[in-house]
């Protein structure tokens, strides 16, 4: 077995030291990859809500409109007179 000397552990240390450094750094890059992905959800997520907004505005616009053109009570009325499947 090797003898356990000094110069045997400081290079041991600086072996882990190294380790941990690399370690760190990759730790740092993860952190900053989750931070862009948390960035880029809450993007769409704000996307997705103006579509939501945008969406129900044009509703309320056809809802007023067949209102206006009475298309609604058309419909209803038709529907009277075809056959049930």
């Amino acid at each position: 077995m090797a003898e356990v000397t000094n110069e045997l552990m400081y290079e041991l240390l600086k072996r882990i030291q190294v380790d941990i450094s690399s370690l760190k750094e990759g730790q740092r890059d993860l952190r900053h990859d989750n931070l862009s992905l948390r960035n880029q959800f809450h993007t769409m997520q704000g996307d997705i809500n103006n579509l939501r907004g945008s969406i129900a505005h044009i509703e309320d616009r056809l809802d007023r409109i067949e209102n206006r053109l009475e298309l609604r009570e058309l419909a209803e009325a038709q529907s009277r007179f075809e056959p049930n499947p």
